[in-house]
């Protein structure tokens, strides 16, 4: 196997270069590799095989280790009933079949898609976690409207590409931590209570007893609105928000 597929994932720990802590409750990850995942799919019009289906600490799903037919191997999410010996193809006139990718424009309605590009060129961005799928819910000109999982509806380019099927491995939703320990393994440190914390290190600390936050709206450790308001700013994508997802108004 080519060793471009496979290194060693380096650890912050939630530090910058100056060693301080940019990110809370970050550290004590295990040791890992990490599995470079192809989201472009640029390789088009060339059939590939799967040659084997692996676990990968980076993401929640399982991913397919692919060989095309020149020979060189891939990485890619696998999708809900892609299995070793399947094969798969990118580009136009590919398929419509678990695991192949092609332009949204040539996906018909109704069809649960994932990886999705949002910009030409640059990979699938949306619909990559496990169980997670997308549809084509209608075509509007050079567009495609798509509902995302978590509800929202959005115009995205029909040049665009995805890949068609549900991301696989469903069932991780339902996994079970049990032991403070696997958190540790994953990166997680503990969190502590801002209530249970002195006033000195955080804004909800303090008080007598149980006290709760004793202050108009809660705040983060370093004194910013934790509710209500955000520092997000506009995106210029924004406007292709056609409705937005469940539990907001647009």
């Amino acid at each position: 196997m080519s060793n471009k597929l496979k290194h060693i994932l380096k650890k912050h720990s939630g530090r910058d270069a100056s060693g301080q802590v940019m990110v809370r409750h970050q550290g004590g990850r295990q040791k890992r590799m990490y599995r470079v995942v192809d989201f472009k799919r640029n390789k088009l019009g060339i059939a590939a095989e799967v040659v084997s289906i692996e676990y990968d600490p980076n993401r929640s799903a399982d991913v397919a280790l692919v060989q095309y037919a020149d020979g060189e191997k891939r990485y890619i999410l696998r999708p809900v009933g892609l299995e070793i010996g399947s094969m798969i193809q990118a580009g136009t006139g590919s398929d419509l079949k678990p695991g192949n990718c092609l332009p949204l424009q040539e996906i018909p309605v109704g069809t649960f898609i994932h990886n999705i590009e949002l910009t030409l060129g640059r990979g699938g961005q949306i619909a990559r976690s496990a169980g997670d799928q997308a549809v084509v819910t209608a075509r509007e000109g050079e567009y495609v409207h798509v509902k995302m999982p978590s509800g929202e509806v959005r115009k995205i380019l029909g040049r665009n590409c995805a890949t068609i099927g549900q991301v696989g491995n469903i069932d991780w939703k339902d996994r079970v931590i049990g032991k403070a320990g696997r958190n540790i393994r994953l990166g997680k440190r503990p969190t502590v209570r801002g209530v249970a914390m002195n006033p000195s290190s955080h804004p909800h600390g303090g008080g007598e007893g149980r006290s709760g936050i004793g202050m108009s709206s809660p705040k983060t450790y370093a004194g910013r609105k934790a509710v209500g308001k955000t520092r997000r700013p506009k995106k210029y994508s924004n406007k292709f928000i056609i409705s937005r997802r469940k539990g907001r108004s647009k």
